[in-house]
């Protein structure tokens, strides 16, 4: 699939209120998908061909190091519960499998730490899965319970990662 088709396909789905496109050519397929109104449509495709798409529109995130700073390493390990004590409220859970960042690179502080208030599309983390930096937004307001994953560790899909109350 040449870029140019690609570039289309990025201007329809901005100009649509579609949520999600994917266009299939033999073995090529690519998949663009909105996932929320302030974030640039995000491209994923298949082998052979890797493409990041709308990369233009803002600045990735530095590649976070594979080690969690030990202050980061503190706040995930002290908000951990153990397994079978999950604490009451929301759960957002991993949408994918990858890696879990809890700040965009490894000199920030951590998006959000155990009793911290956010509102609904608030950024939580960062999952990177095949070289892309996914964001993990608040679907819902409340106020952050538990932090259940652990900063550069891999995630499962479906995976625990917060607790919202």
């Amino acid at each position: 699939m040449d870029l140019r088709k690609i570039k289309a396909l990025i201007d329809l789905l901005d100009k649509s209120n579609l949520a999600e496109l994917e266009i299939k050519e033999g073995e090529e397929s690519v998949r663009l998908a909105r996932h929320s109104s302030l974030a640039p449509p995000m491209m994923m495709s298949a082998p052979p061909m890797m493409m990041q798409a709308a990369e233009h529109h803002r600045p990735a995130p530095a590649a976070p190091a594979a080690a969690p700073t030990p202050a980061l390493a503190a706040t995930a390990t002290e908000a951990q519960p153990k397994k079978g004590d999950m604490p009451d409220g929301h759960v957002i859970r991993s949408p994918m499998v990858g890696t879990y960042y809890a700040s965009p690179n490894p000199d920030s502080p951590a998006f959000v730490k155990v009793g911290q208030a956010v509102k609904a599309g608030e950024t939580l983390a960062i999952i990177e899965a095949m070289k892309m930096f996914n964001q993990i937004e608040a679907d819902i307001a409340g106020t952050i319970v538990a932090v259940l994953a652990s900063n550069g560790q891999p995630v499962e899909f479906g995976e625990p990662l917060f607790v919202i109350g």
